[in-house]
């Protein structure tokens, strides 16, 4: 069972029972993505990159980039398999060891549902702090990624302020998924390493990770790959995500999209690794396909649940920490559907082994985050973790000798065995148990409303730990520095 004392409630990791491919359907998945970035390559918009790129072996022709597959498998090799996700709160520590699967906030929604009112409208800075204060809040959710943007903020160094106000809001790690600029990652890394006390101790406790997103089809942003670059170079974890779209960026197949992913999340850390060997990085992944009635993406649909099983069995074939999209229906509420699709979604990365479940909030296909949304999907994180802790058998539990103290037509309530085993049962905070009268009498709630008295519960009451004095001017002088380089005020 898991441990209910610990702060960190991670999903207990065994060995994934969910593979959708076959070991020779792996090998030809990993023929095949090889084959892609040898023959096809990927455009590569830096210079500089594509200069050491060249330098290291790869064919350069334009911004094509053809990566031989000798380059590949180094790259791989050189990548670390396991590292720490350091907090500034080190009891929310997380380790990357293959034995734990952790829960982010998703982002980066330009939309928020209200709190007050429930209408959609657009995210501000003050938004993205009650998302944060209320993920620090809630122990099923490990890590931060940026829920919702700043939508108020220059979009230069909006990521900075992104960041001071997540690193003021909560002691958990945070995640960048916004900070895609050199700029952007120069002053994210320059914030961290005043928060831990310098460069060398960021580098042995890096309370931040990062990710770059591809563009579909074979396509990385010259910006978005320098930012790794400074990040790798800073001993922050640098790791490659791809959301590619079957029958639009991507074939209309699951293996055809499964095979260009996987080249394209090879090909970003074949680049990293290759330009700065043995940088932290990570495999992740979010692709989905297209809803051929509206146009759209499915979210939630079952070739969304094979993409997360596969893409966790293929990083870990690669021994690499893996993160997959997880809570991201498309419905517009936190509804029957949601919860149908979160639920199937929650369960299928446990089975298949997930490192990093990223995250829960979003509504609408990822465009829309609701708190009640979150602490819902935080409710189906914790059942599942209960159900991933399995059963335990011992004398103790098998409990034969009180079964034969109480004997046939007995009961069990008033054993000691039963008060001593009762709390670890899974209790639900937001399901309704009780009787039909209770419920009518209660006005009928519903989850989701029993959601949203929660999270405001959470928000009247939770107090973050507090940034160490004079730390938040310091962190204020750093995105100002940064602005005027920037040039915005």
């Amino acid at each position: 069972m898991p441990d209910p004392a610990s702060p960190v409630r991670a999903l207990p990791l065994g060995e994934p029972s969910l593979r959708p491919l076959s070991p020779e359907g792996l090998a030809r998945m990993h023929a095949a993505s090889v084959r892609i970035l040898e023959e096809t390559g990927v455009a590569v918009g830096s210079v500089t990159v594509r200069d050491r790129l060249a330098t290291a072996g790869a064919r350069v022709d334009g911004i094509r980039v053809r990566l031989p597959a000798a380059l590949v498998e180094a790259a791989l090799g050189a990548a670390p398999r396991s590292y720490t996700l350091a907090a500034r709160e080190p009891a929310w520590d997380l380790p990357l060891d293959g034995a734990h699967g952790y829960l982010s906030v998703d982002g980066s929604a330009a939309e928020i549902l209200d709190p007050e009112t429930g209408a959609r409208r657009a995210s501000t800075e003050a938004d993205l702090a009650q998302v944060t204060r209320l993920a620090d809040a809630l122990p099923e959710i490990s890590f931060l990624w940026q829920g919702v943007e700043a939508g108020d903020r220059p979009v230069p160094v909006r990521p900075l302020h992104e960041l001071r106000t997540q690193l003021a809001n909560s002691g958990k790690h945070v995640q960048l998924m916004t900070a895609v600029t050199p700029l952007a990652a120069r002053g994210a890394v320059e914030m961290a390493r005043a928060v831990v006390g310098g460069a060398d101790a960021l580098r042995s406790r890096p309370i931040l990770s990062s990710f770059q997103v591809s563009l579909s089809p074979l396509t990385f942003e010259g910006d978005a790959l320098e930012a790794a670059l400074v990040y790798a170079a800073a001993g922050v974890p640098a790791g490659f995500v791809v959301m590619a779209i079957g029958c639009a960026t991507a074939p209309a197949t699951p293996a055809g999209v499964l095979a260009q992913s996987n080249a394209e999340v090879l090909a970003g850390m074949t680049i990293v690794e290759t330009l700065a060997p043995g940088a932290p990085t990570f495999y992740g992944a979010c692709s989905t396909t297209m809803d051929l009635r509206t146009g759209l993406t499915t979210c939630g649909g079952p070739e969304d649940l094979l993409y997360q099983a596969a893409f966790a069995q293929l990083a870990r074939h690669y021994r690499l920490p893996v993160s997959v999209g997880t809570f991201a229906p498309g419905a517009k509420s936190a509804d029957w559907q949601a919860g149908l699709e979160n639920g199937l979604s929650g369960l299928v990365s446990l089975l298949a082994g997930a490192d990093m479940l990223s995250g829960a909030g979003l509504l609408y296909a990822a465009r829309v985050f609701a708190l009640d949304e979150m602490v819902l999907d935080a409710e189906i994180f914790g059942l599942v973790r209960h159900l991933a802790g399995g059963i335990t058998v011992d004398d103790t539990t098998l409990a034969v000798d009180v079964i034969g103290e109480v004997g046939p037509g007995g009961n069990f309530l008033a054993e000691d065995h039963t008060i001593d085993h009762m709390r670890g049962l899974w209790q639900p905070r937001l399901f309704d148990r009780g009787t039909w009268e209770d419920w009518e009498a209660g006005g009928r709630q519903t989850p989701r409303d029993r959601a949203r008295e929660r999270a405001r519960s959470l928000l009247a009451t939770h107090v973050p730990p507090p940034l160490a004095d004079g730390l938040g001017k310091e962190l204020d002088a750093i995105v100002a520095a940064f602005s005027r380089e920037a040039g915005v005020g």
